[in-house]
């Protein structure tokens, strides 16, 4: 780089940092805090001051409504791609045949690796899990607004952020690995998947805990005014992106593993 562009580069960012702090400077005093960031953070926890009116018949927390529009989406995409996309495959790829292709190769492989004695419906699971995982992380960065009860508005949250639906898809896959032990082994598969009774509550408390501790941290860094320049665009993207892709794969990981280790026929004694 020339001495001309490094120079101009560097008043260029010194201008735009000089611009965010004079704004800081000038903005703050003017807004005023409606909520402590205790019950703010208490909110993102346990929704319970921000309820939503499902079809006018019951109150819902914005986490389920965040799961119909998620499951939605994704089914949507799913038949568009079914019926428009699918029978246009060539035997030379392009981008988004090469992308699917990829994505499907990804967890059929972790359920062959894990589970090479049987993976045809567990290679689509944890492909379903993964993709519903990372789609619905990355959910809340699309801002879809909705009114609560009381009128006010509220960004829809990760539906994985609200502990019902973190334990959902916990149990759901426990349920998953109890199938194949049965299948695989029949009542020995049983009892061993029984065993580990702890599993689906790990499963579904490690996934909140990720995904509630990234929701957390942008809420800090978004009450407080001197810090709501630039930073949360780099604090919410990083964490919500780190998480979505962590998180699918530890959750179909463990399940194509214990899956495995539980459907795996047993050694006939000779």
């Amino acid at each position: 780089m020339s001495r001309k562009k490094r120079t101009r580069s560097i008043i260029i960012f010194s201008v735009i940092g000089a611009m965010l702090l004079a704004g800081i400077i000038l903005t703050d005093g003017m807004y005023q805090k409606e909520e402590t960031i205790q019950e703010i953070m208490l909110d993102a926890v346990l929704h319970e001051s921000a309820k939503i009116n499902l079809f006018g018949v019951v109150e819902v927390n914005p986490g389920l409504v965040s799961a119909f529009c998620v499951t939605a989406i994704l089914f949507v995409f799913a038949l568009i791609v079914r019926i428009f996309v699918i029978p246009k495959f060539t035997i030379i790829p392009g981008r988004f045949q090469l992308l699917l292709e990829q994505g499907v190769g990804l967890f059929d492989g972790l359920a062959r690796s894990n589970s090479p004695h049987r993976n045809g419906f567990l290679g689509a699971y944890v492909f379903t899990a993964g993709a519903y995982i990372f789609m619905s992380t990355m959910f809340e960065m699309l801002g879809f607004q909705a009114v609560t009860t009381e009128g006010a508005s509220v960004t829809l949250p990760a539906p994985l952020s609200d502990i019902n639906g973190a334990i959902g898809l916990g149990v759901l896959s426990y349920t998953i690995i109890l199938s194949g032990g049965i299948v695989g082994n029949g009542f020995k598969g049983l009892g061993n998947t029984l065993k580990d009774f702890s599993l689906p509550i790990s499963m579904s408390f490690r996934l909140f805990g990720a995904l509630l501790s990234g929701a957390l941290v942008t809420e800090l860094v978004y009450y407080y005014l001197s810090l709501s320049f630039v930073l949360p665009v780099f604090v919410g993207v990083m964490f919500t992106l780190l998480h979505a892709l962590i998180q699918a794969y530890v959750l179909t990981m463990l399940t194509a593993l214990f899956y495995g280790e539980v459907s795996e026929p047993s050694k006939k004694k000779n």
